[in-house]
């Protein structure tokens, strides 16, 4: 009787913080989607990402230097083109040869390095 009472109690504790962890971890995850939401909601309100079909060209004009122009890639055949990608402030515009192609908002906020 004794040994199944203290089993009983190990197997109610291994729960209990089996749950607690988990609970942990979600909260993380809550706050983090919580924070990338309201600032996505920021850019999609204010319209202050590129929208698809843009030139390069109308990109700069509108939202000036990049922060950063990565490395170009593909570009070896006509099936695959070159794809460049341009860092902001907040997000990053992909480039099918000079057009917009799709914005994508940073985790964080990009820093360039000096």
């Amino acid at each position: 009787m004794n040994v199944k009472s203290i089993l009983a109690t190990a197997t109610l504790l291994a729960a209990i913080s089996s749950i607690a962890a988990g609970a942990h971890a979600d909260t993380l995850v809550v706050e983090h989607t919580h924070a990338r939401h309201h600032r996505a909601a920021h850019y999609a309100e204010t319209g202050n990402t590129p929208s698809r079909g843009m030139s390069m060209a109308q990109v700069e004009r509108r939202y000036g230097t990049p922060l950063s122009k990565l490395n170009p890639a593909g570009g070896d055949t006509r099936r695959h083109p070159t794809i460049n990608r341009w860092r902001y402030n907040g997000f990053t515009v992909y480039f099918e040869r000079n057009r917009v192609i799709h914005s994508v908002l940073d985790n964080v906020a990009y820093a360039p390095q000096s």
